[in-house]
């Protein structure tokens, strides 16, 4: 490749200063500066500090081989009301910036975690491997197909540490669980259903844009996203329901459950058929989402089913437990020939026989942030319970789901039940969901639910076949400044 060492990949304005930044390109793995941990200290960038930031601080923080060097975000009271935080806690003061790309030509960082919105995950991870930190990501490590397996090429080809925060990989409990299904014990494995019923209540609409404080970079915020006005009452932690930032419930907590069904599972590719059906429901909002949704992954040895329940809301009263399947709420169900284990949380796994009977309890956590830490140390990338390469697989499965759906039609549920009838599990699986709508007040007689085209993937290349408009939705446009590098072999 004929490629300068280095090559600027943009520029951001920070604030009246307008400062600008750079971002590096190392072409070759042996270009990348060497930011190889020392053994006493390892020093962390944090990334994203509202919200789930918080419990990066928090694990970060406090120990005598950590140093908490800089916090970054586009908000600048939250970010600096973290560091007073880490101040009273630790006696130091990370130092604050609001683009973390300042931070990254410093040698003295080692490593980049990030809790940012899911738009920016791949983006910062690869432009902090190419800069030579290890990288711990949060979950979904994309927001798309094609950046999350660019993450997944640029780790392997510049050799860093790059962690999915997908915490279930580091439970023991789970781990044990696996183990046991892989055993042959209950025989093979019929099929998965992963499920997360979590009541989401409406995010409201505006009729006027919101007002984006000063003191919030807003250009900054969107970066690889599109920049737009936004009609709901709030930035923070909305932007999941809104697919030009978040990728609905699915991509943010039923990403966990989507990984532990395929890890069981065994899966190391995407499916080779993906549909969906759902939409967001119940209510009018500013959100895009769905709320109530399906995604069948026809894997050949067992299929991987994947429900989400948003409703009800807070002022409707049902008791036909709904809200439960098969003693799962926000876990996985997997059937097997002689049995079936159920993960309710992200560190126990039950499994039962063929009568229902209990027969055996795993149950044990682990703490992922150490999982990474040790691998910093190490160099050592096998060790990894969630290297970016799981992350990505997972993470895709929930973005193929959505690209069915975004593809589809609304139609009523007696016309979706005729088009699925075929389809033994997926009529199942329809039919409850048919009852949960009901019980939340919603017509399913009308045209009101989405039921998207059955896609077919090759898991090889990762693109779908003959299918341009699917495929069109595997990535993105990128605003100029932050486009995510392809790695080319």
């Amino acid at each position: 490749m004929s490629i300068n060492r280095r090559s600027f990949l943009g520029q951001a304005a920070l604030g009246a200063a307008a400062i600008t930044a750079s971002r590096v390109q190392y072409v070759h793995a042996d270009e990348a500066p060497a930011s190889k941990s020392p053994n006493d200290k390892i020093a962390v960038a944090i990334v994203g500090v509202g919200g789930r930031g918080g419990e990066h601080i928090e694990q970060f923080t406090g120990r005598t081989d950590i140093e908490v060097k800089y916090l970054c975000d586009a908000d600048e009271q939250v970010g600096e009301r973290r560091c007073g935080e880490v101040e009273k806690k630790v006696g130091y003061r990370p130092k604050f910036v609001k683009d973390f790309r300042q931070i990254l030509d410093d040698p003295s960082i080692h490593a980049v975690s990030t809790a940012t919105p899911n738009h920016w995950h791949s983006l910062i991870s690869i432009w902090a491997m190419q800069a030579g930190k290890d990288v711990y990501v949060e979950k979904p490590v994309s927001h798309n197909v094609w950046e999350g397996r660019q993450a997944a090429l640029w780790a392997s080809k510049l050799g860093r540490i790059c962690q999915c925060g997908t915490q279930s990989r580091s439970s023991t409990g789970l781990k044990e669980g696996v183990a046991y299904v892989r055993s042959g014990k209950l025989g093979k494995i019929k099929y998965a259903i992963g499920t997360c019923y979590k009541p989401r209540p409406s995010i409201g609409k505006l009729e006027k844009p919101l007002e984006i404080p000063a003191y919030i970079d807003y250009d900054l915020w969107c970066g690889p996203a599109e920049k737009r006005e936004i009609f709901r009452p709030r930035l923070a932690y909305d932007w999941h329901w809104d697919f030009n930032t978040g990728n609905g419930d699915m991509g943010n907590q039923g990403i966990h459950q989507m990984d532990i069904a395929r890890w069981f599972l065994g899966e190391s590719q995407l499916s080779p058929k993906v549909m969906s059906i759902g939409g967001r429901l119940g209510y009018e909002d500013a959100g895009d989402t769905p709320n109530t949704q399906i995604v069948y992954h026809d894997y050949a040895a067992a299929p991987l089913i994947f429900e989400t329940r948003g409703l009800p809301q807070k002022d409707v009263d049902y008791k036909t437990g709904m809200d439960e399947y098969r003693g799962s709420r926000v876990g996985v169900i997997l059937q097997c020939e002689q049995g079936y284990v159920v993960i309710p949380s992200y560190s126990e796994a039950i499994i039962y026989d063929g009568d229902g009977k209990e027969v055996q309890r795993f149950k044990g956590g682990g703490n992922h942030f150490v999982n990474f830490l040790d691998c910093v140390r190490s160099r050592k990338r096998e060790n990894l319970n969630a290297d970016i390469l799981e992350g990505h697989l997972s993470s895709a499965l929930c973005h193929t789901g959505a690209i069915s759906h975004r593809l589809g039609e609304k139609k009523t549920a007696e016309q979706i039940a005729e088009s699925i009838k075929s389809n033994e599990l997926y009529t199942d699986s329809f039919k409850r969901m048919g009852e949960h709508l009901k019980a939340n007040g919603v017509d399913v007689n009308t045209p009101a639910i989405t039921i998207g085209p059955w896609l077919d993937m090759d898991p090889a290349t990762e693109r779908f076949k003959d299918n341009d408009a699917a495929n069109a939705l595997l990535t993105r446009p990128y605003r100029e400044g932050y486009v995510v590098p392809e790695c080319m072999a």
